[in-house]
């Protein structure tokens, strides 16, 4: 998970990147800003998830205009719930391409959904659609529930499909 995003070979300026320690957050935006990046968000959960959680507080770093700002997030200020992990397990891969598609229907939601919404958000704030994690969440429950999401992915299927056939 570190060495993914540093030899990147697409170049990718704008980066959400997960680690597994706290500890390495602040460096690893510095080196992506080092890099070339433009804005990258560098998350590490609660538990030493790679990834924001809603099962604890997160730590942020994220690189943007020249510095590093870092702080801990809880999900809660932003409306989520507090889930403990095994809410957010999944299984093998069609257990979770079925999750996948009940969060993307609306049929999923609760504890996946919620953690799903928080670094979906995140994203769009690394990528400069949005300029805060609120505004990240809400644009992401609104592509969920109004359905681009889910057309996004039977996009994707489809595509992927045509090359086997």
């Amino acid at each position: 998970n570190i060495l993914g995003p540093l030899t990147n070979p697409a170049g990718a300026r704008r980066q959400l990147v997960g680690v597994f320690a706290p500890e390495l957050t602040e460096t690893l935006a510095e080196v992506l800003g080092a890099l070339g990046a433009v804005s990258a968000m560098v998350v590490n959960g609660a538990g030493g998830l790679d990834e924001l959680t809603t099962t604890g507080p997160s730590q942020v770093s994220h690189w943007h205009d020249g510095a590093v700002k870092t702080c801990e997030l809880d999900a809660r200020e932003f409306g989520l719930q507090r889930a403990k992990l095994a809410q957010l397990k999944g299984g093998d891969s069609s257990r979770n391409a079925a999750i996948l598609r009940a969060l993307l229907d609306g049929s999923e939601r609760g504890p996946k959904r919620d953690i799903v919404l928080l670094n979906a958000g995140a994203a769009l704030v690394a990528a400069g659609s949005v300029t805060d994690l609120g505004q990240g969440i809400e644009l992401a429950r609104e592509t969920i529930d109004g359905g681009a999401a889910l057309g996004k992915l039977e996009a994707l299927i489809a595509t992927s499909q045509a090359f086997v056939a």
